[in-house]
């Protein structure tokens, strides 16, 4: 009975939902975030539809925190959030981390707060391709779809985050954290990056441009 309410107990706290987690704002999330962050020595992180939050300007992360805020009625501390992401990017200059950020190419066309933000946000990851110690890699919307899977964040090897429509999973058993390494590592074989990522943004950049 014991080892019954123990994993009852881990279920409990690997899953949890938004509700529960941004209850108390959107800024405990992300200080949850910048805590696990620093711990960690490599980040890997997949998002398949929008551009990770660490790439995020403040334009783009106010927008998406937006309609967070309206679509699950969380308390309205929209501006301290984005303060906290801003915060939060402090980490990729710091010489002991490493990053390694796989996005679709679809996320280049995602809109999220308007042409004119996507511009601003467009050009961001421009200007992210050959930074020291961080990695972008586009996947070609052409690429074959070896493993689809939700986006999700790793910590080193001990954890994975991954975001659902409703929860947030924390992953630390060894062999699926195993699993979700194998995928990182099959999407980053398909990925581009250097002047082929940038060639990617800039013809996303010159659709949004000419519509504006």
């Amino acid at each position: 009975m014991n080892d019954l309410l123990a994993s009852l107990h881990n279920i409990d706290a690997a899953y949890i939902e938004y509700r529960r987690m941004l209850s108390a704002g959107l800024k405990r999330g992300q200080q949850l975030y910048a805590k696990l962050e620093a711990e960690a020595k490599l980040i890997r992180n997949h998002e398949p539809q929008i551009i990770p939050g660490l790439l995020q300007t403040a334009e783009y992360a106010e927008a998406k925190f937006r309609s967070v805020v309206e679509f699950f009625r969380l308390p309205n501390d929209i501006d301290e959030g984005v303060s906290r992401r801003m915060a939060r990017q402090n980490i990729l200059y710091e010489r002991d981390h490493r990053f390694h950020f796989i996005i679709s190419e679809r996320s280049l066309y995602t809109t999220v707060g308007g042409d004119e933000v996507m511009l601003g946000q467009l050009d961001r990851l421009q200007s992210m391709i050959g930074m020291p110690r961080v990695t972008l890699g586009i996947v070609p919307l052409t690429a074959e779809a070896i493993v689809v899977v939700e986006n999700f964040m790793m910590f080193d090897d001990r954890m994975v985050k991954v975001e659902g429509h409703t929860a947030e999973l924390t992953i630390t058993q060894p062999r699926e954290i195993a699993l979700y390494g194998k995928a990182f590592d099959v999407l980053a074989g398909q990925a581009v990056t250097g002047r082929a990522a940038r060639d990617l943004i800039t013809a996303a950049m010159a659709r949004r441009g000419s519509s504006l």
